[in-house]
């Protein structure tokens, strides 16, 4: 696998880690959220495609593992907030409902400390 296959697996693979916490945070908080279909609220929504484009910009995937690792924050001030609050309710949350992803989350960022 060349270096920017590698790259590009590894920002989906991130990407689908921040959409499943968003999903998570908007099951468990929001009533809008379509359980049948699994469809987001708008709030969310917004801030999980705002998240994919933010990873699909970002010029620094090869050498960081996660958005929280980063020297550079590109979100929006407010943008920056509600991830915050999602990955503080989330994080924990994940062993439960996502425990490989957890799992990998964790030992990449121990990696990268």
């Amino acid at each position: 696998m060349n270096k920017k296959n590698k790259v590009e697996k590894k920002r989906q693979k991130e990407q689908y880690v921040v959409e499943e916490m968003i999903r998570l945070y908007c099951r468990k908080n929001h009533k809008e959220y379509d359980k049948t279909t699994g469809k987001m609220c708008p709030s969310c929504q917004e801030l999980s495609d705002y998240a994919r484009l933010r990873s699909q910009k970002c010029p620094f995937m090869e050498e960081k593992t996660f958005c929280a690792n980063c020297k550079v924050h590109c979100y929006k001030p407010e943008m920056r907030e509600k991830i915050r609050v999602v990955m503080r309710f989330s994080g924990p949350r994940m062993l439960l409902y996502h425990p490989v992803l957890a799992v990998w989350h964790l030992v990449c960022s121990v990696k990268e400390k």
